[in-house]
Formats: C-alpha cells, sequence, structure tokens
C-alpha cells in the first residue's frame, strides 16, 4: 500500500545484519542482538499487545526510534518507549485508561496527535504517523495525518527510522537506508541534512550526542549543514537544550562532545562562557590552556556525575577574566574562583537548572582551591570544610584530584590521603549536624535581651567559630551561654 521495504526478521533480517556482527557494536562491545524475538519484548509492550489482540489496532502498532535500534545492538533495554501507528493514536489512550491498562490518564497532545500512557510502570508515548511543515521563525510546525513512511522522514536520523510490529514481530526499514547505515555505523538523515536541522535545530545537538552515545560516525555533509544553521538554535528554550547538554555530559567521553559543540558553532550559543576559554594561557604549572585543561578535567572525572561533570567544565570558567601576568612574569587569576562561582550561576540559571542542582556546582567552584592553598589540614579547617561544603565535601575531594592529575607532568602536587584521614577523624567524633551554634538566635535574645538585629547574629556567629576552632563542644549549651553572657558584658 505505502511502498513500504518489509523485512521478517526470522527469514531475512539475520542475512542482512550476520556480517555486521563484528562492526556494529555497543559502547560496552557487544554485537547485534540476533535473538529478536517476543519473548524478550519489555512487560509494558507485551501488556500494549494483549490489550489491543482481536481489536482494529492488531497488526497496526509499531515500536519506533531508540528501542528497535538499541534491540538491534544488543544494548540494555529501554524504560520508555514510542509507539507509532497509521490509526487514532488519542482514542487508543483513552481505551487503555477505559480498560485499566494504563495507570493513568492520557497526557494529550491534540496538535500533535500524541499520547502519553504509563503501562506497568513504563511510559509509552503513542504517536499518530504525522507529517510536518515549519516556518521560518517558529518550532510549532504545522501537522497532518500520514503514511508510516512520511512520518519515518520526520525524525532525525535513519538509524532511529525502523520499526518493529509489535503484534506481529515485523521489522520494517519503511526508508530502506536504516539497516545498513546501522551496519555501518552512520548517522544519516532522512532528509537533506539542512531540512533535518531546520525543522527542529535541537537535532543539532542530538548528532553530536548520538555521535558519542553510539560510536558512529557523521556522514558527509552532517557537520557542514551544522555549522551553517547553527544560529537557528536560538528557537529552542533553554529548557530543551539543557536536557540534550545534560545527557552528553552523563556520557563516557563528554569531552568529546564538548569540542564538537565548539568545532561546530553550537557552544557559544547556549554556554559562549566557554568559548572565553581557548587559548588562554596559564603559565609553568599547565600544560594546556584553561579549555584543554578543562577538558582534561572532565575526562578525569569520568561519566554519570553530572554535579562533578559541570563542577569540572565550570571551575575555571573566571579565570579568562582574572588573568593576569606580575612583574616577574608569573601568570596569576587572583579571585577565579570567586568570580568562577558567580558566572558558574548565572549560567546554570540562564540554562533552567533547578536550585537544587545550582548549589552544589556554585559550591565546587567556589572551593575548589581552598584544599591547596592551606599549609596544614587541621582539625578546626576540617570542621569548617565539612560545615562549608554542605554535604559536597567528597564530590570536591574528586574535583581536586582530577584538576592536580591535569596539570604539568612532573609536578609535586596536593597529597589528598591525609586530607581524607582527617575528615574521617573529624566526622567520626563531630557529624556534621553538629556544626552549629549551640544557641539559637531565639535563645540568644532571650538570654541577653536584645532585640532582633545584626548583633544577635554576631554572637551567634562566635559561638559557631569556637564550635568549629574546638574551643567549645557541640551542642554545650551551658558553655555557649557562659561565652554569650561574657562577650555581651563588653558591648
Amino acid at each position: 500500500m505505502y511502498n513500504f521495504r518489509s523485512l521478517k526478521f526470522d527469514e531475512q533480517i539475520k542475512d542482512v545484519l550476520r556480517e555486521s556482527r563484528s562492526s556494529i557494536l555497543t559502547t560496552q562491545g557487544a554485537g547485534v542482538n540476533e535473538r529478536y524475538s517476543p519473548t524478550q519484548m519489555h512487560h509494558a509492550l507485551a501488556a500494549l499487545a494483549g490489550s489491543t489482540k482481536s481489536t482494529p489496532y492488531e497488526g497496526h502498532l509499531w515500536l519506533v526510534g531508540g528501542a528497535v535500534r538499541d534491540k538491534l545492538l544488543g544494548k540494555s533495554e529501554p524504560t520508555d518507549f514510542d509507539v507509532v501507528t497509521e490509526m487514532d493514536a488519542i482514542t487508543l489512550a483513552h481505551n487503555l485508561w477505559e480498560r485499566e491498562v494504563s495507570d493513568i490518564f492520557p497526557v494529550i497532545y491534540p496538535r500533535f496527535g500524541t499520547a502519553m500512557v504509563r503501562i506497568g510502570g513504563a511510559q509509552i508515548e503513542l504517536i499518530t504517523a504525522r507529517r510536518e511543515s515549519y516556518e521560518d521563525d517558529s518550532r510549532k510546525p504545522d501537522v497532518e495525518p500520514a503514511t508510516l513512511e512520511d512520518d519515518a522522514r520526520r525524525r532525525d536520523f535513519t538509524v532511529n527510522t525502523l520499526l518493529e510490529n509489535i503484534h506481529t514481530e515485523e521489522l520494517r526499514d519503511p526508508l530502506g537506508t536504516g539497516l545498513q547505515d546501522l551496519k555501518d555505523k552512520l548517522l544519516r538523515t532522512p532528509l537533506n541534512p539542512r531540512a533535518t536541522f531546520y525543522e527542529d535545530p535541537l537535532r543539532m545537538l542530538r548528532a553530536i550526542r548520538f555521535k558519542q552515545q553510539l560510536g558512529f560516525e557523521l556522514v558527509p555533509g552532517i557537520e557542514d549543514a551544522v555549522v551553517a544553521q547553527s544560529d537557528r538554535l536560538s528557537i529552542i528554550s533553554e529548557e530543551r537544550i539543557r536536557d540534550e547538554w545534560v545527557k552528553m555530559l552523563l556520557l563516557p567521553g563528554a569531552s568529546e562532545s564538548m569540542r564538537d559543540l565548539l568545532k561546530l558553532d553550537l557552544l557559544p550559543l547556549f554556554a559562549p562562557e566557554f568559548e572565553d576559554m581557548v587559548g588562554v594561557e596559564q603559565g609553568s604549572y599547565h600544560h594546556l590552556d584553561v579549555w584543554d585543561h578543562t577538558l582534561l578535567v572532565l575526562d578525569n572525572i569520568g561519566p554519570g556525575n553530572l554535579t562533578l561533570s559541570l563542577g569540572a567544565l565550570l571551575h575555571d570558567v573566571g579565570k579568562p577574566q582574572t588573568r593576569f601576568v606580575d612583574d616577574e612574569g608569573n601568570t596569576r587569576f587572583f579571585g577565579h574562583e570567586g568570580l568562577g562561582a558567580q558566572i558558574a550561576y548565572r549560567m546554570l540559571q540562564r540554562l533552567k537548572f533547578s536550585n537544587e542542582q545550582i548549589a552544589p556546582v556554585v559550591l565546587l567552584v567556589r572551593n575548589h582551591m581552598r584544599l591547596g592553598s592551606m599549609h596544614e589540614f587541621t582539625a578546626s579547617a576540617a570542621r569548617r570544610l565539612i560545615r562549608d561544603m554542605d554535604g559536597e565535601v567528597e564530590d570536591l575531594l574528586q574535583l581536586v584530584e582530577a584538576d592536580t592529575l591535569a596539570l604539568r607532568p612532573g609536578l609535586k602536587t596536593l597529597e589528598l590521603a591525609p586530607i581524607r584521614e582527617r575528615l574521617a577523624e573529624v566526622k567520626q567524633v563531630t557529624p556534621r549536624s553538629s556544626l552549629e551554634s549551640p544557641l539559637s538566635g531565639e535563645e540568644i535574645m532571650e538570654l541577653t535581651g536584645l532585640e532582633p538585629g545584626p548583633e544577635v547574629g554576631r554572637l551567634k556567629s562566635i559561638l559557631l567559630d569556637r564550635v568549629l576552632e574546638g574551643e567549645l563542644v557541640p551542642g554545650d549549651k551551658e558553655g555557649a551561654e557562659k561565652l554569650v553572657r561574657s562577650v555581651h558584658k563588653q558591648l
């Protein structure tokens, strides 16, 4: 009916992919998954298939996108799925809710003909096959129902257009190029790349992410198309850009994605502060400029911890504005950690990170030079660090270690083992929760007769300092009251 290139897995797909077993690899090194069968179907998809059996939807529901791609690559099973149909997806979603198949009332997007349901804890987006057209200054397309082949053309890359029928096991390659590109480890757009990126400029970021995530190569023409249309990223919301960037940062080899973002003129559009680092020389302690040093620190951190990855990227963001060379020719960056904390805060706010995500990153940036400036890491220094870092001490130590490893080879560097030992000793005696003033502001006012104001805060700070210095036992209210009376008498 629609000129699909249809393949039955058991009959043809093994022949197509057998030779690629050594060339199509996941990031863990596994080969193509040849056990592509209904026994492996996720329980949520099996429930969807079972609930639509003997209905008009039987045989017309197709798993699409990353779930099919990753199944062929032998990668781990996702927890959310896209299912496309040439029938009415929204009606199906309501039926699933009414029949208690979906755990939630469907979230409907009538403009796009899609609906979100949840089955057995897994999120499934039901999609009415569609074609889209765009105005120059808008990311909101005009939409109309279409064939599966039309729907495939509007997607980002051919390896994400492959379809699996959840009822019949049939695997389809609607554009006729997805399987071969999967075999050859290539990222190719369904349309001319300029047209594909014009429709949704976020796909330019996705190209960089998938290159890193899958270990695939971009076909010729894609990089040129990104550079030519990079400015169009400005129509994409900060939230969508942030989410795509975060996915890159959590992958192994995130530094390569950062290099690609800069090379293809995308990074300056949402994080121009990084471009300022390029070419900023750092003096005798460093063999790299600020940008390359930063990326080496990011590599040293490794994947999986967003706070640390952002801390690594931003720890020296204040250096370009604070760099100066003294009379003896030494390069200095006095105060770069304080300025860097301010820049980090502004950048992450601009990209709509939450306050809970921003706060620990800013703490890391502000304090990353702290340990190196100490002649001796005393017990009182340990208590102050524990209190000031508010639960982020271990991340700070990891950042400092990664930063130290990125210095010029052969230098004598900060030894963290004695610092860790001191911190462990102090934590055992005085946990973070006890490193507070023994008296509250209200208790100080009741004791002294003072009204609310700066003097109450000053007395409370004195008590805290005595606790941190080890001169006042945490929680010692009696000792704290004596100290407050003594200090207050001298006012």
